[in-house]
C-alpha cells in the first residue's frame, strides 16, 4: 500500500513539475467538454441505452481479467457490429447534436439552457392549476393531455408541437383543450412552471395488456411514461375521469387530493433539494 501511495505521490509530483500553461488549458477544455457532454446524454434516451451498454462492457473487463478466452473472443467478434448497432440506435440524437452544431448552437448543445428555467419544486400554485384544470376539464367532459417534464428533457417532443411560452394557469390549460379550438388535438408539456408546447404527438404504448376501453390518450400518456421520467396527467373525453401516468404506470381515476401528491411528490430537482429532504427521502425507501 505504502508503495502504491508513493509511486502516485512521485508521479503527480513529476506531472506538477513538467507541466505547462497549455497542458493545464487542455486539461480544463477536455474536462468542460467531456462533462457537459456526458450530461447531455443523459438528458437524452442515450443515457439509458448507454447503461446497459456500461453494464456489458464491465462484463467483458471481468472476461478479461478471468481469462475466459471463449467469452473474450465472442466479445471481440461481435463488438464491430455492437458498434454499428449503437450508432443507428443513437441516429436521431446524433442528428439533433450536429444540427445544433451546423447552426452556431455550440453552447447551447453543451449547455443546460433547455431546463435552466425549472424550479427547484414546482411552486404550489403550478400544482393547484394543473389540479384544477384537469378536474373543471373532467366535469366539463374535455379531453386533455398534460406532460410533465422531468430530469428527460423532452425536446424531442416539443418539436412536434406548437411553441409556446406562458405561466401556468387553469384558465389557460382548460382554453387550450377547449373543444373546436387550433390547440386542443394533441399534448401539452409543461417545463418548470411554464407552458412549454401544445398540439405535441407523444408514442403510444405498445404494451399489449392495456385495457381495450383505454383510447388514444390513455395510450400516449403511458407511451411517453414508458420512454421518459415525464408525468403525464389524462383527462378522459368519454367519462371525464382523471388519471396519471409515471414510469409506465397508470394510475386510473385519481381524485384531486391524490393527483396533488403524485405531482407535488415527484417534481423536484436533485441539484436544489435540502438536506432535509434528501434524509426523509431516503429515510422512507429505508422504511419501506
Amino acid at each position: 500500500m505504502e508503495a502504491i501511495r508513493g509511486f502516485y505521490e512521485n508521479y503527480i509530483r513529476w506531472s506538477a513539475a513538467s507541466m505547462t500553461l497549455s497542458d493545464v488549458l487542455e486539461i480544463a477544455i477536455f474536462t468542460y467538454f467531456i462533462y457537459h457532454i456526458i450530461l447531455w446524454i443523459k438528458q437524452s434516451k442515450a443515457w439509458i441505452l448507454l447503461k446497459g451498454a456500461a453494464a456489458i462492457f464491465a462484463m467483458y473487463i471481468l472476461a478479461v481479467i478471468l481469462q475466459l478466452n471463449n467469452i473474450v473472443m465472442v466479445f471481440n467478434r461481435i463488438a464491430p457490429y455492437v458498434a454499428t448497432a449503437l450508432l443507428v440506435i443513437f441516429q436521431p440524437e446524433i442528428r439533433r447534436a450536429l444540427e445544433q452544431l451546423g447552426t452556431n448552437h455550440l453552447f447551447e448543445l453543451f449547455s443546460l439552457s433547455s431546463t435552466k428555467d425549472k424550479v427547484a419544486e414546482n411552486a404550489d400554485d403550478t400544482i393547484d392549476a394543473i389540479v384544477r384544470a384537469s378536474f373543471s376539464m373532467g366535469r366539463a367532459k374535455t379531453g386533455a393531455l398534460i406532460v410533465i417534464e422531468q430530469k428527460f428533457v423532452l425536446n424531442e417532443y416539443i418539436a412536434t408541437g406548437i411553441l409556446l411560452d406562458a405561466i401556468v394557469s387553469a384558465p389557460l390549460l382548460v382554453q387550450i383543450f377547449e373543444h373546436n379550438l387550433p390547440l386542443h388535438d394533441g399534448a401539452v408539456v409543461i417545463r418548470g412552471n411554464r407552458i412549454t408546447a401544445a398540439t405535441c404527438y407523444l408514442p403510444l404504448s405498445e404494451n399489449k395488456t392495456i385495457s381495450k376501453e383505454l383510447g388514444t390518450r390513455h395510450r400516449a400518456g403511458l407511451g411517453i411514461s414508458e420512454v421518459t421520467d415525464a408525468l403525464t396527467v389524462i383527462v378522459s373525453e368519454e367519462t371525464g375521469q382523471v388519471s396519471l401516468t409515471k414510469d409506465g404506470q397508470l394510475y386510473r381515476n385519481v381524485n384531486s387530493d391524490r393527483l396533488r401528491e403524485l405531482l407535488g411528490g415527484t417534481q423536484r430537482s436533485e441539484k436544489t433539494q435540502t438536506v432535509w429532504d434528501r434524509l426523509r427521502k431516503g429515510r422512507k425507501r429505508h422504511e419501506k
